[in-house]
């Protein structure tokens, strides 16, 4: 039963959203040293990599990562591929593409061709059409495979606040190339952070073909 690890590697290289937190790894002790260990310290934002958005990342007092069901996050899920010319995913090819009954959905675009060590901004996105019809379809969770799933620059955030608002989990930073379209189980789990934080968490995401 073929397992496709979604997540990208960490890595000071690996590019954040601009005005995010970089990467930081280094090594606090080592066996090269003569320490009794290898043991490294990593610094990033919440939101860096393959990471979940909770409500709170953008609505005042809303549920934070501890609170997300994990039945939302583990189950059958779709893989939609969007063709390389499609910049923006709106509503029409939402209806046309997404199975009625779908919980989890995941768009696989030309993003996933985008992770280098440079932050792209000119990443497909979903316009706020798709994402209220995928809201009024039921859908609990919706992924993508750049660090947003929303336009670049975009200043009311009104896709994230479409979603988050309902408490549909968005999941970003997918890497979704030599993922076939069609249906999965879904795992993904985010880190627990405690509920005081948590707007948002990396993740580890895998998809496991379904018999």
């Amino acid at each position: 039963m073929p397992i496709y690890d979604l997540s990208v590697p960490l890595s000071s290289e690996l590019p954040t959203y601009p005005g995010d937190p970089g990467i930081q790894i280094s090594a606090w002790s080592s066996l090269d040293n003569g320490d009794a260990a290898n043991v490294s310290t990593v610094s990033f934002g919440a939101h860096t990599g393959t990471h979940v958005d909770a409500p709170a990342h953008f609505l005042q007092g809303a549920k934070k990562v501890e609170a997300l069901a994990l039945d939302v996050l583990i189950g059958e899920g779709q893989v939609i591929e969007v063709p390389d010319d499609c910049l923006v995913i709106d509503e029409e090819f939402v209806v046309a593409n997404c199975a009625p009954g779908t919980i989890r959905v995941l768009f696989k675009t030309r993003n996933s061709g985008l992770w280098t060590n440079k932050f792209e901004t000119n990443f497909t996105y979903l316009e706020l059409t798709a994402a209220k019809r995928l809201v009024n379809m039921g859908v609990k969770l919706v992924g993508i495979d750049y660090l947003s799933i929303e336009q670049f620059g975009s200043k009311d955030h009104a896709v994230h606040r479409a979603f988050l608002s309902h408490e549909v989990i968005i999941l970003e930073g997918l890497n979704l190339s030599g993922v076939p379209a069609g249906k999965y189980e879904l795992i993904c789990l985010p880190l627990r952070l405690h509920s005081k934080l948590g707007d948002g968490a990396p993740a580890r995401a895998v998809l496991r073909t379904i018999d």
